[in-house]
């Protein structure tokens, strides 16, 4: 038996065509990936529906005002769209640095996939609707607290080198690199 606040949630994907649990609005930054705005949904709401309230929180919680946002093409409907606030959607046609921007937006990808797997965002144990808020906000702070460690690491120590044999010859990571999975 499920807990009373869990929905079923239709993905439409062949491997995956269900999940069980609430929708989580993630919002980041576009060029560095921090967490800025983290909020469990219940009822099941259209992707839409959302973007005024995660653009209030963003504002609420940093105090700044994004001018745009980048989103996918669930958010589709200008009726949804925050007032004075350009809003792009992936698929249009763009150009220069807009089409750069929106191309990130399939950063957040990635993001939603460590909070899940690294965080504990799959698997909430905290009871009731509030269990899950609490839960997204703990598992946002700690996405950005463990990115903030690995910045202060960087300052302190260094650049991490990691000892690999390529052809005998011992190799440092390059800067190009990202360190996702290195400092574990």
């Amino acid at each position: 038996m499920q807990a009373p606040e869990v929905e079923c949630i239709s993905k439409g994907k062949e491997h995956k065509k269900y999940e069980f649990g609430c929708k989580v609005s993630v919002v980041t930054t576009s060029k560095r990936g921090w967490v800025v705005g983290i909020a469990a949904l219940h009822g099941n709401p259209y992707d839409g529906h959302t973007l005024k309230a995660a653009h209030a929180q963003v504002e609420q919680l940093t105090g700044v005002k994004p001018e745009e946002i980048f989103v996918d093409k669930g958010y589709r409907g200008p009726q949804h769209h925050p007032e004075n606030v350009a809003v792009y959607i992936s698929g249009r046609k763009l150009s220069g640095t807009l089409k750069r921007l929106l191309r990130r937006r399939s950063a957040i990808e990635p993001v939603i996939g460590h909070l899940k797997q690294d965080h504990r965002m799959k698997r909430n144990y905290l009871q009731g609707k509030e269990g899950d808020q609490i839960n997204a906000l703990l598992v946002g702070c700690g996405f950005n607290l463990r990115k903030l460690t690995r910045v202060f690491f960087w300052l302190i120590f260094g650049w991490p080198e990691v000892e690999t044999e390529h052809r005998g010859m011992p190799l440092a990571l390059p800067r190009s690199l990202t360190t996702a999975g290195v400092l574990a």
